[in-house]
């Protein structure tokens, strides 16, 4: 979260990104084109999923809605969020003591 803005209950928590960044990182973290934070970007995919609202609605103290929709294209399109739930459902069927 930007040290300059409240958080928002849609914010990801710092276990959360723990657990999520590695599947969104598609470029270095300080990749020269990066203009947004990471985190931030994926706090404003967070707040359009769970609030609802469109994509232009967005808070302005968030990234702009351009740059998060066109972020969140990406990782759709490298199938980031399948991996991830791929991962996850493996870790739970373990812990269930199913192969």
């Amino acid at each position: 979260m930007s040290a300059t803005r409240k958080p928002y209950p849609s914010d990801v928590s710092d276990e959360e990104w723990a657990l999520v960044a590695p599947y969104l990182t598609l470029l270095r973290e300080d990749a020269g084109q990066r203009e947004h934070a990471l985190r931030e970007v994926f706090n404003g995919l967070r707040y359009v999923v769970r609030s609802g609202c469109p994509w232009r609605l967005m808070p302005h103290d968030l990234p702009p809605w351009f740059a998060v929709y066109q972020q969140a294209q990406r990782w759709l399109a490298a199938g980031c969020f399948e991996q991830l739930a791929e991962d996850l459902r493996a870790v739970l069927r373990m812990a269930a003591g199913r192969p």
